[in-house]
């Protein structure tokens, strides 16, 4: 407060500033001065906007600073990403309920399916598909714990049509079936 501020972004960049006392270590500790966040916590932040632009409760206000602290923790930092990388990672989020493949993703990204998968690789350090297979695993993973939807349909909103095939892939990627799963 009472502090002038001054910082750079490109013009199309969201930024957020948050006065804090202290940041999560690996952040603190980081070399990275531009990372890209989790959408997970991109999404809570336009969620904090709109709150804070309506609202001036102060408990509110202390709830969500503290929920977005306990995000930002968990942030895994990441360089910052081809803006083609982007645009793909960006449809595969939006669009994981539907069939993926290299060819899409690369038309999506301007770039041949060769490029695409050498320049996915390198800027994430893991396949296209093995990605897919991850966000559609964890995606299964907070629906088999946080809501009662059936095999069939959680299967279906994370890209799979057969409930048996769903739960294949779930086991192998997990080491036990859906099924197995506590809420």
């Amino acid at each position: 407060a009472k502090e002038l501020h001054l910082f750079t972004a490109e013009p199309e960049a969201i930024f957020v500033v948050a006065d804090m006392d202290t940041l999560p270590e690996h952040i603190f500790n980081s070399q990275a001065l531009v990372f890209a966040i989790s959408q997970p916590l991109t999404r809570y932040l336009h969620f904090v906007e709109s709150v804070l632009q309506t609202s001036t409760d102060a408990v509110l206000e202390q709830q969500t600073y503290t929920t977005f602290v306990t995000l930002l923790a968990q942030q895994t930092l990441q360089p910052k990403l081809d803006d083609r990388i982007n645009q793909a990672l960006l449809y595969i989020e939006q669009n994981l309920v539907e069939p993926l493949s290299i060819n899409q993703l690369a038309q999506v990204a301007y770039l041949s399916p060769t490029q695409f998968k050498k320049l996915f690789k390198q800027q994430l350090g893991t396949s296209v598909l093995q990605h897919i297979t991850k966000l559609r695993m964890e995606r299964a993973q907070a629906l088999l714990i946080n809501t009662d939807y059936s095999l069939q349909i959680i299967g279906e909103l994370v890209g799979y049509n057969q409930a048996a095939a769903f739960s294949r892939k779930f086991s192998q990627y997990f080491g036990m079936p859906p099924s197995k799963v506590s809420k």
